[in-house]
């Protein structure tokens, strides 16, 4: 294994040269376990868990480490796991809001094509579809729609012209991922591509993703006849090397999918150490780069704010001029 085989490239190698003298090692996350990660490095792979200040420095529970992510590690010194010290600049982010849960989760990262797997069996649904397509859009990542199941499907050159009217734009493969020929799926691995599958309970993925890679890497399980659902026979984010070049991303079905937007509300209370400080400053409209008196640069001096995390902050949120100022930006 090598890490130009699974996306890294000299983009990532400068992103990477911050942390080169320190020690670290750069590597790919490939899965995440709750607290704990397997990442695949130039030796090998390696068991890893995130160090207490890269929890403390994320602003939301996304920025932490995700399945797709190329980070910077320190070994064991010991017997041990190794830990993850930072989380390199993201190319792509797919992210959808937790079910049941007021907070974003990470889907994948880094990947430069999602293929949406919707059955033309029961499965098929355009409504979500169009979900799906908007995450996609979202995320920096190309979307594509891969039609499965076509052999269970008596109208399925219909149900294909609706998807291309409602995927306007957007790449459309009909596959029978049991027996079908995956050449026009070949591409999009070329020069070391990353792809990522998404879609329902039994729309096929697991089985794609076997026939993609050449082997059977993922269990499968038959769908229930009447309602084309399957198990969640995926039951994590697992990224895995292809023998022809590339790497694929196979996901757990989801069956709720809400589009994930950080309100002003979310912002203010992820950052409240932050939106403290620039209560201190000079100027009310202060945008923390170069203005005299800024207390949030201040404190960013003095090492008690992480670079990061300003950055995430500056990013997400334009801070606003409070009451009380005049039209300068001087406090009154």
């Amino acid at each position: 294994m090598t890490l130009a085989a699974l996306g890294w490239n000299e983009r990532r190698q400068k992103d990477f040269a911050p942390y080169a003298d320190a020690g670290l090692l750069p590597g790919r996350v490939v899965s995440e376990h709750r607290s704990h990660y397997q990442v695949a490095t130039q030796s090998g792979e390696i068991a890893a868990e995130i160090t207490g200040r890269l929890r403390q420095d994320a602003g939301l529970r996304s920025d932490l480490p995700g399945t797709g992510d190329f980070v910077a590690v320190r070994l064991a010194a010991v017997d041990g796991n190794a830990t993850i010290e930072a989380v390199l600049p993201r190319s792509s982010a797919l992210i959808r809001k937790a079910s049941g849960e007021p907070r974003p989760q990470l889907i994948a990262a880094n990947v430069d094509t999602v293929f949406i797997v919707m059955g033309l069996d029961a499965d098929y649904n355009i409504a979500r579809l169009e979900r799906y397509l908007a995450l996609v859009q979202a995320s920096g990542a190309v979307a594509v729609v891969v039609a499965s199941k076509t052999d269970l499907a008596s109208d399925a050159a219909t149900k294909i012209a609706v998807i291309r009217a409602a995927a306007s734009g957007v790449a459309v493969h009909p596959v029978n991922a049991k027996s079908g020929d995956m050449g026009e799926l070949e591409r999009y691995f070329d020069g070391g591509g990353t792809v990522a599958l998404v879609g329902s309970s039994g729309a096929g993925k697991s089985t794609l993703t076997n026939r993609l890679i050449g082997a059977d890497v993922q269990a499968t399980q038959s769908v229930r006849i009447y309602d084309s659902r399957g198990r969640h026979t995926t039951t994590h984010r697992q990224l895995f090397l292809r023998p022809g070049g590339g790497s694929i991303m196979d996901t757990p079905g989801m069956r709720g999918l809400e589009q994930w937007t950080a309100s002003d509300e979310h912002v203010v209370e992820d950052f409240e150490d932050i939106e403290g400080l620039s209560l201190q400053c000079r100027f009310n409209n202060c945008r923390h780069e170069q203005e005299p008196g800024c207390a949030v640069r201040a404190a960013l001096e003095r090492g008690e704010l992480a670079p990061d995390r300003l950055a995430l902050y500056i990013a997400r949120d334009t801070p606003k001029p409070r009451r009380g100022s005049d039209r300068h930006g001087a406090k009154s």
